[in-house]
């Protein structure tokens, strides 16, 4: 789960007008926690989750979780 530097990043913030950056980002779920890339803003912080990776990779690893 990184996001891809070498696309141009399209997304701006909604709170700070801001271009999102990728980052490191700390996730937690259920008991684990994980350092994946996403694009965050460097003003305010907010990270942006794109609906692809929410229904496909992390979807994937929230049920992986689950079953154990």
């Amino acid at each position: 789960m990184e996001a891809d530097k070498k696309e141009k990043n399209p997304w701006i913030c909604s709170r700070c007008s801001r271009e999102l950056v990728p980052e490191k980002v700390k996730v937690r779920y259920l008991e684990g926690n994980f350092e994946v890339e996403l694009f965050k803003c460097p003003q305010c912080n907010q990270v942006f989750i794109s609906e692809e990776l929410a229904l496909g990779k992390m979807l994937e690893v929230e049920k992986g979780l689950e079953d154990k």
